[in-house]
């Protein structure tokens, strides 16, 4: 499902026969934000995998998917441990405003969603057709009636659309671009 900068990844990735793909794709005429699109998606198997396109990853996507066939899982979000630092002095106050605590830069522990999922066909029932709807809203609306759970890993995971990420992303993908690329001559 293609929409932000189609033609590019049209252009560089075509069918997909020059990496041993078959790559079809869906294009949405008005943005449908990250959700939505996949009701576009003709004849999805049962249980597919969907990622973001601004991830790199050696997560290993068979793991993934045979952990969610084994937890009998509806979702199963792909999830990595990350520190966040904030770079400012955090105040802790009460209803009065008085200050009942501070802490200077402090760094929080989260498990973050990687931007990869994989979904059972069912998943599709809770997008409402011909309106923007995104991942959040739907895990929102499968949470309780569903089973929704989280595959953590610890292989190299980075969101290269945050500036950050992307120079460090620069570094390790020619540092071990053999671990991302696998085959590659």
């Amino acid at each position: 499902a293609v929409g932000h900068l189609a033609e590019l990844m049209m252009a560089f990735l075509g069918d997909g026969t020059r990496f041993g793909l078959r790559i079809d794709y869906s294009r949405e005429d008005e943005p449908l934000g990250t959700a939505a699109p996949l009701l576009l998606v003709r004849d999805l198997p049962e249980t597919f995998l969907v990622m973001n396109g601004d991830v790199l990853t050696t997560l290993d996507y068979a793991a993934l998917v045979k952990f969610h066939h084994e937890r009998r899982n509806d979702l199963t979000i792909a999830a990595h441990e990350r520190d966040v630092r904030i770079d400012l002095g955090v105040i802790e106050t009460d209803a009065d405003g008085r200050v009942r605590g501070y802490i200077e830069k402090p760094t929080r522990h989260f498990t973050v969603s990687t931007g990869v999922y994989v979904f059972n066909r069912s998943a599709l029932d809770f997008i409402p057709p011909g309106r923007a709807f995104d991942f959040p809203d739907l895990i929102q609306a499968m949470m309780k009636p569903r089973q929704v759970g989280t595959y953590l890993f610890r292989d190299v995971w980075l969101d290269i659309g945050r500036h950050e990420d992307f120079e460090r992303a620069q570094e390790i993908f020619a540092q071990r671009r053999s671990e991302f690329l696998p085959g590659e001559r």
